[in-house]
């Protein structure tokens, strides 16, 4: 709750820290210890790096100096949490609820949702203190929790196991805290679990970055080196540490996090001068290996041929083409995501409409620059017409995804069902429409007067067909069908949504026609004789 709440109350803020930190390596180190201060995420903080990583807008040996800072960030809030402040958790639930519920500013809900989250936090380490009460009087578990102690082997792999099925090294700590608060391991039983929490806690980047390609990997694989290689030397100093820390603090859960913090800041001072040759190395380690091809990447935007106009504005209009395609595929997936309660075909479609908007970006921003240069009449007509259809193609992809993408998640989760005549009906309205984006396409590249007379034509047929589908779903109510009722909202949704969708297809017919001199100046009859339109002022001597 508390990494939701600073997403979204400051997540694009955060962002921009963590991009805007790489001009030395301290600042980097900066920004990931203070991104990850208020995300209590070094898992968070590393798929933001990662991602910058990934899209080559931040140097690896950057990338590195901000996960080290992100693995201190993540002990600011342990050593808050080792302080007898349980008092304080009552305060924040109840603020937080208050400031959640009654607010109606983004700003101040999210604040109430990070109240909550703290409050919970502290809630949870005094219920773990006093479900663990009964435990010191188990001799099993006493021998159990003992053979740690001469295996610091296995106490490391226990805690790092335990740490990745968590998610969290934050919450893998607090458990160590509270078993040594209560007496139920010993200090160097205790350290060893703090030692294997760091290394589990870099595990779950590992696994997110294979789907982000090899600089997201290298960053996720530095980061899991350097924990390591300070886990292994640390670990030959953990009977010196166990001394020394009470002079420090008696408390052992004190103790727990001065050892976690002192760790990760010993490991960041000796890793961040040696973070170029290491950068050197993973990317020896780990090559780019062979291009993967990226579908909201242009293919055809060919910045040399922007002294040519003509030249330029067919590229783009090819990959406005390109464009067209990918929101073909959704268009056409998102009936049977909708009719089959496909969880992945919902995720893939997702995936493509952040494709479509890459592509309607660089779109835009290529023609905008190509009409910098001075242009003909036609030519100018041209580049407004590729800006004004891919923006339709773009409002197209943010409907199936935005719209009905969620449309059918609501049906996945709530285990609605289409009535076998509605199912037809919705699959013959979204088949016409889907051939009415193929023709449209055409239209786009052709310029053909008679395609975009047929098109518009299909706008006036599909908005009759959309209301009679609507009547026959208000017929199947009124005969009591269960599957109809059930699902009725989510029919007449994605009724409207399809006719929306089509609004934007037939757009592209305009242009055309209004060229061809075919498009009357208003759709609406001539007014009666005797009757003045509404904004007319009658003649003094009328």
């Amino acid at each position: 709750m508390v990494r939701t709440g600073v997403a979204r109350a400051f997540g694009a803020n955060l962002r921009l820290v963590v991009a805007r930190g790489t001009s030395n390596r301290f600042l980097a180190f900066a920004a990931g210890l203070g991104v990850t201060a208020l995300l209590q995420s070094s898992t968070a903080t590393a798929l933001i790096t990662s991602a910058f990583a990934s899209r080559g807008l931040m140097p690896l040996a950057a990338a590195l100096a901000v996960m080290l800072g992100a693995n201190v960030g993540t002990t600011l809030v342990v050593q808050i949490l080792s302080f007898p402040i349980g008092w304080l958790s009552s305060l924040l639930i109840f603020g937080g609820v208050v400031t959640f519920l009654t607010s109606k500013a983004t700003l101040w809900r999210d604040s109430g949702r990070i109240a909550i989250g703290l409050g919970l936090m502290l809630l949870a380490l005094q219920l773990l203190l006093g479900a663990s009460e009964p435990m010191r009087q188990s001799a099993l578990l006493g021998q159990l929790l003992a053979g740690l102690s001469s295996q610091p082997v296995l106490a490391i792999l226990v805690a790092a196991l335990l740490t990745w099925l968590a998610h969290s090294s934050l919450a893998a700590i607090l458990f160590v805290m509270s078993l040594a608060g209560a007496g139920i391991i010993g200090p160097e039983a205790a350290l060893m679990l703090v030692l294997g929490a760091n290394i589990g806690g870099t595990l779950p980047v590992i696994f997110e970055s294979y789907g982000e390609g090899p600089a997201a990997r290298r960053v996720a694989f530095g980061n899991a080196a350097t924990r390591f290689i300070g886990a292994v030397i640390a670990a030959l100093f953990v009977g010196a540490a166990a001394a020394w820390l009470p002079t420090l603090d008696a408390s052992a859960a004190r103790q727990i996090a001065d050892f976690h913090t002192l760790f990760n800041l010993a490991t960041a001072a000796v890793f961040i001068f040696l973070n170029d040759p290491m950068a050197a190395l993973l990317q020896k380690l780990i090559p780019d290996g062979a291009p993967v091809e990226d579908p909201g990447r242009p293919r055809y935007l060919d910045r040399s041929s922007m002294e040519a106009p003509q030249v330029a504005l067919t590229c783009a209009a090819r990959e406005t083409l390109h464009m067209g395609d990918i929101v073909e595929t959704m268009l056409r997936q998102s009936m049977t995501a909708l009719l089959t309660d496909d969880r992945r075909l919902v995720g893939e479609i997702e995936r493509m409409d952040n494709a479509v908007d890459r592509l309607h970006e660089a779109i835009k921003l290529y023609v905008t620059e190509v009409t910098r240069e001075s242009l003909d009449k036609e030519e100018g007509r041209r580049a407004t017409d590729i800006i004004t259809f891919t923006t339709n193609l773009e409002h197209i992809g943010d409907i199936i995804d935005k719209n009905l993408m969620e449309l059918a998640a609501k049906k996945i989760k709530n285990k609605r069902r289409f009535s076998e005549d509605g199912a037809r009906e919705l699959t013959a309205l979204h088949r016409r429409v889907l051939d009415n984006l193929k023709l449209a396409l055409g239209v786009f590249i052709s310029g053909d007067v008679k395609i975009a007379r047929q098109l518009l034509d299909e706008k006036v047929a599909i908005r009759d067909a959309e209301r009679a589908a609507a009547e026959n779903h208000w017929a199947r109510l009124r005969e009591g069908r269960i599957e109809s009722i059930d699902s009725s909202s989510l029919h007449l949704d994605v009724l409207r949504d399809l006719k929306r969708i089509h609004s934007h297809i037939c757009a592209v017919a305009y242009p055309v026609l209004e060229a061809a001199g075919e498009l009357a100046p208003s759709r609406l009859k001539p007014a009666e004789h005797g009757h003045l339109p509404a904004d007319a002022t009658p003649h003094p001597t009328a």
